[in-house]
């Protein structure tokens, strides 16, 4: 059900994912691109850009929460702790413009890309 509703977001912009691994690739691309798009708006002082991006982040990683098959290991759990804090961080950054931690998600998301590609072959 939760894949489904993920698929349909990336549908309804005109992506064509050819499997699951792709769309977390994708989701993993988009939340690295929403937290390049809130910097920008955080160093040019738009507060409602800044937040509008970081909330578009926050959600993509919900929809990785939502999609974690915990039958499948104890990787899923982990998986489950580091996106939460990275949500945390994101809300951080939302009230105190915390540069550094959205930094810090930003290098957590680029590692998860790095790894999930070397782990699916996807890219």
């Amino acid at each position: 059900m939760y894949a489904n509703t993920a698929h349909n977001i990336y549908s309804e912009n005109n992506v064509s994912i050819e499997s699951s691994e792709k769309l977390v690739e994708l989701m993993y691309e988009g939340v690295l691109r929403f937290n390049m798009l809130a910097k920008k708006a955080m160093d040019a002082g738009i507060i409602e850009k800044k937040v509008y991006w970081i909330n578009r982040s926050i959600a993509v990683i919900d929809e990785l929460v939502a999609i974690l098959n915990f039958e499948g290991g104890a990787v899923a759990h982990y998986l489950k702790g580091l996106y939460n804090y990275q949500i945390t961080l994101l809300l951080d950054v939302n009230m105190h413009n915390d540069a550094k931690k959205l930094e810090e998600c930003t290098n957590v998301f680029k590692e998860l890309l790095e790894a999930w590609r070397d782990a699916t072959h996807v890219a």
